[in-house]
Parts: C-alpha cells; structure tokens; sequence
C-alpha cells in the first residue's frame, strides 16, 4: 500500500472501532472509559484507579458493583505491560457488555489515537466516553466559499469533503431597466447604491460565518459568479481585511444558489487538488468515463470484483466506507463442506447470528460460523498481495453516494481489458 492508501484504511479501521465501541452498553453505570494522554505516568494512573476500585465498594448494586471492579481489575491487569504511554496516548474501554438472554460479558478494547489525547478521563458510564475520539474523525481543514450575482449571494463552506451553505442573501438591486419619469443617470445612481448595499450586506455575513473558523483552520476563500460581479466585490474592501488576504482565485458559475457552491468546488479542482474530496471526484470520475467508454476496463459489484481482485486484474480497488459488509467463513461439521458468504451488517451484530438458519447443500444440517472479517479490510489484504491500489471513498459527496447506491460500494478500475 501507498502512504496515502494505508492513512485511508487506517482512518477506515479507527471509524469501525467507534462504530463497534458506540452500539456497546452495559446495563447500569458499569461500563469504565480511561483517557491516557502521552505525558501521564502509568504509576500515577494505576494509583488513580486503585483508589477508584476502593471507591466502587460504595456502589450499592451488588452486580453493578461487581462489574465495575472486575472492569478496573482488568484495566489494571492490562496495564503492568505498559510502561509508558505512546506518543498519542492511550484509551482504554472495559465493562460488562450486555448481550441479551440475561447475560454479559466482561470486554475490553484498547486504541492508540491518531491524533494525542489532551488530558486524563476516567469515566463510568451506561455507555463509552467516544467524544474525544470522534472529534479526532473530523476533518478540520476548512475552505470559504462565496457565490454571488446581484440578485442573491450564498456563502457556505467545505470542510473535509463536506460542503455545507450557512447564508443566504438576496438583494434589491433594481434591474437595468429604468422605471418611466426617472432619468438615465439618475437611475443608474440608485443602481450602484442599492448594488454596494448588496455588497456590503454580503461581505457582513461573509466576515461573520469565515471569522468564527479557528485561523489555523481556514486554509482559503474561493468566490464565484459571473462577470463582472464577483470582481467588483473582490475589488471593494467588503470582506474583512484578514479575509481578503485568504482569498485564493475567482471562479465562474452560473448558479448563485447552494447548487453554486459544488459549481464552485468544481470550478476549482486545479487549486483544491491536494484535498482528499478532490483526489475522490477526480478517482469517481474516471471510473465514470471508462464505464462509459471502455466497460471492460471496469468492474463493479462484489462478485465481479472479487474475481478480478483475486486474478490479479485490478489497477485500483474502490471501496465505500460506508459498505458495512462482513464475509463469514461456515463449516459443516457432520460432513465438512464449507463455504464463504457476505453480509450486511449493523455495528455491533452478534458474529453468533449471522447466517444462524443456514443450511449445508451436502446433508442439510446447520452450519457453524468460524471465521468473520469486515469485507473491507479482507478486499484491501487480497489487494495488497496483488499491487492493487486501494481507494475508501466517502458518502460525503455524489459521486461517493452514487458509489454505494448504484454499485453496492464496491467497484475497480482494471488493469486490462477482461470479461469479469
């Protein structure tokens, strides 16, 4: 894998533990969370939650009582192995887990963070404390977007690959058509009044959504319209002085409404192209052209895929990170026919369930599950043994959803033409 591939898949597998982490619960306030930032002593942590342990006697549920502690003994049995914390910190989640018919099971699961962890948590809940986590999952990077004629002005915003409108204007500009009785310079001053007002209004707005971005966050304001619009507005001081430095080029469009701002990240691939958004179109884009050129040179669906994957055939494995997909390996054990099968899942589904009522096609017995793997993690080890790039797409834009609506979130650009 690439560095850029294997940061995706990584990105991938952190999500999924958050996923698996949040459709977790325990019965009562017995599920224990534990934040260890990179500078925190592990003497000083196991100090903390023996006290903790000492504490949790006060706990008037017998059960409640008995799960917290078995919870910290087991985080503290865990933790003898670790000198010191890694460079990002550490987070530790225990408890009982509530797995219906009256039963739980003690489980832990341990994360090293891609981004350090600021301070130390512990936290006892119904639940697991995933805030700090998830907040790590969002893309800061921040671009403004700005589109205007002289009816009506959008300002919005693109965060990682997401493009959001927050503001909307519309102006009072009179048309270029005077009214009878008014004289054609004395139009045309009411004009360019009514025109600067606009202009303002939208640069009031504009200051308001861009400033209130953390600075480091805000790597650049794009503005598009039509001509002459959008440069007199760039021209006159209507956005703040800080902001005016920030803008990074025009762009035309046609559309001034929320449509406008994807015209205008469109508009402006060459200057956005080191972003993940645009790295994603330009990868949907291509599969596009070719299934509409050159099918053969395309697969998609599971099944097609995967028969190319494992030929050898594929350039490039495109996946949906919203796939939630998982292949189950099954086994007979009254006459040993196996096989494989994939499933949709939802976070947290018993491995125990899947394909429960299934029968062996040799002697009609059930079959027993012995292997479950997240289909995108087994797809991406398949393409790694191959040479086969590996692209996670997101949802967060159309072409991504159009990815796992029309093509089950699961498609490859080939490396030659074949009949898959």
């Amino acid at each position: 894998m690439t560095e850029a591939t294997s940061e995706a898949f990584d990105r991938y597998e952190f999500k999924k533990k958050l996923e698996e982490l949040r459709g977790k619960s325990g019965r009562g306030t017995e599920l224990v969370t534990v934040y260890i930032p990179p500078d925190k002593q592990i003497s000083d942590v196991t100090a903390q939650l023996r006290d903790e342990h000492g504490q949790a006697s006060n706990i008037k549920s017998k059960s409640t009582r008995t799960n917290v502690q078995s919870a910290l003994d087991s985080i503290l049995s865990r933790l003898k192995y670790i000198q010191r914390p890694p460079p990002t910190g550490i987070a530790i989640f225990c408890g009982a887990i509530d797995v219906g018919g009256d039963k739980t099971n003690i489980d832990t699961t341990i994360i090293v963070p891609p981004e350090p962890i600021r301070s130390y948590r512990y936290h006892c809940d119904s639940t697991f404390l995933l805030d700090p986590l998830e907040e790590m999952l969002e893309d800061k990077k921040t671009y403004g977007l700005l589109v205007l004629d002289k009816r009506e002005a959008t300002i919005g915003i693109l965060k990682g690959k997401t493009i959001s409108a927050l503001k909307h204007v519309t102006s009072t500009v009179p048309g270029k058509t005077r009214r009878g009785g008014q004289s054609a310079q004395r139009f045309s001053r009411l004009r360019e009044i009514a025109v600067h007002d606009f202009y303002t209004r939208v640069g009031n707005h504009a200051n308001e959504v861009f400033l209130a971005i953390p600075r480091d966050e805000l790597l650049g304001i794009l503005i598009g319209g039509p001509s002459p619009t959008k440069e007199e507005f760039a021209k006159g001081e209507f956005l703040h002085h800080e902001l005016r430095r920030k803008v990074i080029d025009l762009f035309d469009v046609s559309y001034t409404d929320e449509s406008g701002l994807y015209e205008l990240v469109d508009a402006a691939k060459g200057a956005l192209e080191g972003i993940e958004l645009m790295k994603e179109k330009r990868l949907m884009e291509r599969f596009m052209k070719l299934l509409v050129n050159d099918e053969r040179l395309t697969a998609y669906g599971e099944d097609e895929v995967r028969k190319a994957l494992e030929a050898g055939a594929c350039e490039t494995l495109i996946i949906s990170e919203d796939l939630n997909k998982i292949r189950a390996t099954f086994v007979c054990d009254n006459c040993g026919y196996s096989l494989e099968k994939s499933f949709k899942v939802s976070p947290g589904i018993d491995p125990g369930e899947i394909g429960k009522d299934l029968l062996c096609p040799g002697c009609n017995t059930h079959m027993k599950v012995t292997e479950v793997n997240d289909i995108v993690v087994e797809l991406s080890q398949i393409a790694k043994e191959r040479g086969t790039e590996v692209a996670i797409i997101s949802t967060d834009f159309e072409e991504g959803e159009q990815l796992l609506r029309a093509f089950g979130g699961i498609a490859a650009i080939l490396r030659y033409r074949s009949g898959f």
